[in-house]
């Protein structure tokens, strides 16, 4: 049977295409005709992992990424992973995903030690990559981890920092600014004072200074004269020390005592003085006898002929006699 050249030209380029196609394919990793297992990865972010990424297990490729799909909302991207069926990948596996900006994108599965491994279409559990990078940061250095707290706390210091510098805060600090500029040139004045205070030739601490010294000079002059006087006033206290004050108080007891007697004669009813000080029907009868002087010295004055029986005075007054005193015209002076 001869074949025509079309039909050899159409199967060489079949041939062409189906080598080129598995070439392509086995250079980026894809067996063709082997068994491969399908796994499931849930992520929140595939940080640029697109189809046909590799899929490493301790740096060597095992697989490739197939298919990724999302959800409506984009809250969850599904990766589907095809795996070599020869390799066995225990349950409590984890894939994370590895961004590098130089090369591609990688899928680095760390293999548990589950006796219990994946099966075809099983889900296997996943680490964001940045839980894995802090993860790895904590096992190499800590002193690495110390560097990413202190990331962390001036991330946070730089966040508050921005929160509290709002319009109103940002015034505030401006006012605050000025007012320090007024207190500064307020101090650079106070200065500049201070300074002509405490100036050698006419300051008012050097005048002053210079009284205290006018002032020390006076008592180194007259030092003399302060002992003369220091030693009179030592002469004096001797002095005084030496008076019997024990006497001297006895005596004053001694007086006190007897006018503390005669006071308490005069608050009795003993004697005369207490008697004309506290008998109260003395008090009485000479106030009665007064008034009765007062009335006689009155009728005397008015009815002197009913006591003075003499013809000059004509005949003799018969009415009846007073019976209190009149009223007396001439006031009585009082003390002031």
């Amino acid at each position: 049977m001869k074949i025509s050249n079309e039909t050899k030209i159409g199967a060489l380029g079949i041939l062409v295409i189906a080598v080129f196609i598995f070439g392509f394919n086995f250079l980026k990793g894809h067996q063709l005709f082997s068994k491969k297992l399908t796994l499931y990865a849930k992520y929140q972010n595939i940080q640029g992992l697109t189809a046909s990424n590799p899929v490493l297990i301790k740096g060597m490729q095992v697989g490739i990424v197939s298919e990724i799909t999302n959800d409506k909302d984009m809250k969850e991207l599904i990766v589907v992973f095809s795996i070599n069926k020869d390799i066995r990948i225990p349950s409590n596996s984890t894939a994370i995903i590895n961004p590098n900006p130089l090369t591609l994108t990688k899928v680095e599965i760390n293999l548990g030690d589950a006796n219990t491994y994946l099966k075809n279409n099983d889900t296997i559990a996943t680490i964001p990559s940045g839980a894995y990078l802090e993860s790895v940061i904590n096992k190499v250095d800590p002193v690495i981890l110390a560097v990413k707290g202190a990331i962390n706390s001036l991330d946070s210091l730089i966040i508050r920092v921005s929160n509290v510098i709002d319009a109103n805060n940002k015034n505030n600090i401006s006012d605050a600014i000025v007012n320090l500029n007024k207190i500064t040139e307020s101090v650079l004045n106070s200065t500049a004072a201070l300074e002509r205070i405490i100036n050698d030739k006419d300051g008012s601490l050097s005048s002053s200074l210079k009284n205290v010294q006018t002032f020390t000079q006076s008592l180194a002059d007259n030092n003399d004269k302060i002992n003369n006087v220091l030693t009179n006033l030592d002469k004096t206290s001797n002095n005084l020390a030496q008076i019997d004050l024990q006497k001297t108080i006895g005596a004053l007891d001694a007086s006190i005592q007897t006018l503390k007697t005669t006071l308490s004669k005069l608050n009795s009813k003993e004697g005369s003085a207490g008697l004309f000080i506290n008998d109260n029907a003395l008090y009485n009868n000479l106030t009665a006898t007064s008034n009765k002087l007062n009335i006689l010295l009155d009728d005397v004055r008015l009815h002197p002929k009913r006591y003075v029986s003499v013809s000059v005075f004509g005949k003799k007054d018969k009415t009846g006699p007073l019976m209190a005193p009149l009223e007396d015209s001439i006031p009585s002076k009082t003390n002031p």
